[in-house]
């Protein structure tokens, strides 16, 4: 399986490209997009690691 940050960068990627093709990011918008919506990916998904072990840890 894939890294996490291998798989928020292929999300990222591919959110950002559909961003691109209905123009509603342009060449000089891109630097700033990509950065924010790999941020938000990245924390969303270390909120649900966070959520997923403390319920594991409160569960056994």
């Amino acid at each position: 399986m894939a890294s996490v940050d291998e798989l928020i960068l292929r999300a990222t990627k591919e959110i950002v490209v559909k961003f691109i093709e209905t123009g509603r990011v342009g060449p000089a918008g891109f630097q700033e997009t990509f950065k924010s919506v790999y941020q938000t990916i990245g924390q969303t998904v270390k909120v649900s690691e966070d959520t997923s072990e403390q319920e594991g840890d409160t569960i056994s």
